[in-house]
């Protein structure tokens, strides 16, 4: 009957797999089931939009917030984050987190816009839309999405001049791609990609689905040169595909007239000093008791030094804040905590290691491209850190030291790969550099065959403070082993085309991204075969570019890692995969490509005080967990600043 209570027992049957699904969410749609946000309801009554259960999917995924640290949540209220620059607002899609699949708190990958998958023999991938599931303009989410952003954009020569990105080659040869149905469209290669499903699950996934509708106006199959003309002047590009690359850009939401899957609507345009996020009215998520999702109506992104972050977010001026701050803000901000409304919570980070050495095999320099490529080398200077005292100076003694490596939440940790070549023992670090050939001179540095001091150029962007301090301690280590490190600070932008260039010995950064995969998740950090990589980036190039640019690794144990990784790629089972892994993490210890520090360090994260289902202890990290993209932020809310009518609907329940 429309308008009576419906019990959480009664929707979630409704809303569960079965014949009558999508006359199920008709009903709970009639039924009154759904229940929209205060601020949308003038534009209802107005007739600007239709009511919520007219702009939710027939069948939206169900998020119960029934866990120990979660309750359904008030709706109203606004998240001020303070960014570094304008282009943080790529941090937006990176936490909202809408995914063709996702990870839950657990890591196990369920679908999310899709409504279900079906995965054959880890080579065919069939994917199901949600039925009436809209793009935040209002226009239906369908396959034509798909085929758009694989016809007209991936497979187009003009806009992917280099072919199909290297993340959907499987063996070097693209997915075949087909419409099932209005809804539905398959994905599948020759050979196994187990990978695929983790890829869509990332913080930065392949986007495989674009909004058709609005795209098509910047596109030259579908727009005269005449039509495209003005639209290139006024956005200040050189041509068509630079227009509709602007236009279409999904991982930096500067656009507000792109339609979104997110929870959250770009609403300004740079250049600007505060970037307003509004909710999308259209968003697929509901809450167990029928409230569409997200519960807080508006994101603030206020622009701010990179370096008052910290002081400002003590001062109470943010109310959401991950991204600026550090292990070393914690202080102040604990003590920021007694006189602001304002709540810190400590996660632990989840790369490798939280700062590694970076030796660059490809380094254009005859000589020290040798050295770093000198197997002895490599172990002598990780021998050579006193990783201790970097906990304890840096620290306070609360991580973990080690190399960089897997971590004990990964199912593919091995505690004698977490300390291997990673004890201190300059006696060891001696003696290895002495067998290397690396003469000293008296109690002075060491030196290069060919004369020159053993003086290693340690590139960094200088945005961390604690980077700056490990590396000042390190110096100090490796000068008992004969070695001086000078850091060296180059812009983020100057950075990687530098140690592309080959103008780098060796660089400082974090270690494994993921330091918590299974054995579904691509072992991609281990060989060269991405293009973020610092110690093989020519040999990276080479791989992603199918061949075309950089160079194909010249030395055993990268060819052998490489090896590996294809073997993985073609694995139909996870006990082989799982071996694979293991294989690689063995060999990439043992030849010490990157130099670990310490790891299971802590990551200050601030919230206002009355801000509830964020979770007091979690991991940290941009891959698996996109920061907070794991733990929903749709799902946080504000328990003093509830909109007028926003209290969540007291339904039926029934008995467990």
């Amino acid at each position: 009957m429309i308008g009576d209570p419906i019990s959480r027992r009664q929707a979630l049957a409704l809303l569960g797999a079965g014949a009558g699904v999508a006359l199920s969410g008709r009903a709970l749609a009639e039924a009154g089931f759904y229940h929209d946000a205060p601020m949308l309801k003038a534009a209802v009554a107005a007739g600007k939009m239709p009511p919520v259960g007219h702009r939710l999917p027939l069948i939206p995924r169900v998020v119960p917030l029934t866990g120990p640290d979660q309750s359904p949540g008030h709706y109203g209220g606004r998240l001020r984050i303070l960014i570094g620059g304008a282009r943080d607002v790529r941090y937006v899609p990176i936490i909202s987190y809408s995914r063709l699949v996702g990870r839950d708190r657990d890591f196990i990958i369920r679908p999310d816009i899709l409504e279900r998958f079906h995965v054959a023999n880890e080579r065919i991938f069939t994917f199901r839309l949600r039925r009436g599931h809209r793009w935040s303009d209002g226009t239906p989410v369908t396959a034509e999405d798909f085929r758009f952003a694989w016809e007209d954009v991936a497979l187009h020569p003009e806009i992917s001049r280099g072919g199909v990105p290297a993340e959907l080659r499987v063996m070097g040869r693209p997915p075949r791609f087909e419409i099932v149905d209005e809804l539905t469209v398959r994905y599948s290669w020759d050979d196994p990609n187990p990978g695929f499903l983790s890829q869509l699950a990332s913080a930065a996934p392949p986007r495989l689905l674009l909004p058709s509708a609005y795209l098509r106006g910047f596109h030259a199959d579908y727009q005269t040169a005449e039509a495209l003309a003005p639209m290139i002047k006024e956005q200040r590009v050189d041509d068509w595909v630079a227009l509709i690359q602007k236009m279409g850009r999904q991982n930096r939401p500067e656009n507000p007239d792109l339609p979104t899957l997110e929870a959250w609507v770009p609403c300004t345009a740079p250049p600007a000093e505060q970037f307003i996020f509004e909710r999308n009215p259209y968003f697929h998520r509901i809450d167990h008791l029928g409230q569409q999702l997200p519960y807080i109506d508006r994101l603030e992104l206020n622009v701010s030094s990179a370096d008052l972050i910290p002081a400002k977010t003590g001062a109470g001026d943010s109310d959401l804040q991950f991204t600026g701050l550090d292990f070393a803000d914690y202080t102040y901000l604990k003590q920021a905590e007694k006189r602001f409304p304002i709540h810190l919570d400590l996660w632990k980070r989840i790369q490798g290691s939280r700062m590694a050495l970076i030796p660059n095999l490809n380094c254009a320099d005859p000589g020290w491209r040798a050295a770093m490529r000198d197997l002895r080398l490599r172990r002598a200077l990780s021998l050579g850190v006193d990783r201790n005292e970097i906990n304890m100076v840096v620290f306070f003694g609360l991580a973990t030291e080690g190399a960089n490596t897997v971590l004990p939440e990964s199912p593919l940790y091995r505690p004698e790969l977490a300390g291997l070549w990673a004890s201190h023992d300059p006696d060891q670090a001696n003696a290895l550099l002495d067998e290397a050939g690396y003469a000293r001179k008296g109690r002075g540095l060491r030196q290069l065959p060919d004369g020159r001091p053993m003086q290693i150029i340690v590139e960094t962007t200088g945005e961390s403070m604690l980077q700056t301090d490990m590396l000042e301690l390190i110096d100090g280590h490796w000068r008992k082993i004969g070695i001086q490190l000078i850091p060296r600070v180059s812009q983020r932008d100057l950075f990687r085309s530098r140690i592309m260039a080959g103008q780098v010995i060796m660089s400082a950064w974090e270690g494994l991204d993921n330091g918590v995969p299974n054995a579904d998740t691509p072992p991609d950090a281990l060989a060269p075969v991405t293009d973020d990589q610092l110690q093989w980036p020519l040999w990276s190039a080479h791989f992603v570019s199918g061949g075309t640019a950089g160079e194909a690794p010249d030395i055993p144990e990268a060819q052998e890692l490489l090896a590996l990784y294809r073997k993985w790629q073609s694995s139909a089972r996870a006990f082989d995969r799982a071996e694979v892994w293991h294989q690689m993490l063995s060999l990439w210890g043992e030849q010490v490509f990157t130099i670990g520090t310490v790891n299971q360090t802590l990551q200050p994260l601030v919230t206002r005080a009355d801000m509830r289902n964020n979770p007091a202890k979690a991991l940290y990290g941009f891959d698996p967990t996109a920061y907070l993209g794991v733990y929903m932020p749709d799902t946080f809310w504000l328990a003093n600043e509830a909109a007028d009518g926003g209290a969540p609907p007291q339904h039926t329940e029934d008995a467990p």
